[in-house]
């Protein structure tokens, strides 16, 4: 962890699902060579999150064997059947309480990349604002940054939807960077995973768009 608390965020990367649209456990499907959760922890970690927090649930063993060897530590929502704010709350509560923000990321974006995620840390040690958000068009979606002073207001906002109604509240506290449209992916459905696994190799473009 960096020495200088200020200057640290973490990364909380939401993974506990039953993949049920998908029909199997779409985290522990393969990409590029490694699994979707792998893809999305190593690239928390590239981004310079630290520490990065994986929130499991579903087949949690599966997923700590899937992610052994790295710099990442696993917390266990026993309550992911209940809905993603769930994990998102344990999230919240295991970040250590000197680091000043948490960077939360869904596990089945495949094309958020760890240049994305530097980018909202770099926003946010530049001026500090409460939010910093992604914007891919006209739709809104993670990865997101969200300071401390927000994290009791995510925890206690009820049921599915939570942090997009905290952010609406917040919004004009926030800073936006606007992401091409072609990197708001998530692989929900069999046919999500077979479009992205048969497309073109090459990286959607990370830079924020003007």
């Amino acid at each position: 962890m960096p020495t200088d608390a200020v200057l640290a965020v973490a990364g909380i990367v939401l993974a506990a699902g039953a993949s049920t649209r998908m029909g199997r456990n779409k985290l522990l499907l393969p990409l590029d060579g490694e699994s979707l959760v792998r893809r999305a922890v190593s690239r928390a970690i590239a981004a310079g999150l630290s520490p990065v927090l994986v929130v499991v649930g579903h087949e949690s063993e599966l997923a700590r064997e899937e992610l052994s060897g790295l710099a990442c530590r696993l917390v266990l929502n026993s309550n992911h059947a209940d809905g993603i704010h769930t994990s998102l709350r344990a999230g919240l509560a295991a970040v250590p309480d000197d680091i000043p923000a948490a960077v939360v990321l869904l596990a089945d974006m495949p094309f958020v990349t760890s240049e994305m995620a530097a980018t909202l840390v770099e926003s946010y040690r530049r001026s500090r604002p409460r939010l910093v958000i992604s914007e891919y068009g006209n739709a809104q979606a993670p990865p997101t940054l969200y300071d401390r002073s927000l994290f009791a207001e995510l925890a206690a906002e009820p049921g599915e939807g939570c942090s997009k109604r905290v952010v609406r509240r917040h919004r004009d506290q926030a800073v936006a960077l606007a992401w091409p449209a072609e990197a708001l992916t998530d692989l929900d459905f069999p046919e999500d995973y077979d479009r992205v696994r048969t497309a073109d190799a090459a990286e959607t473009p990370c830079a924020p768009t003007s």
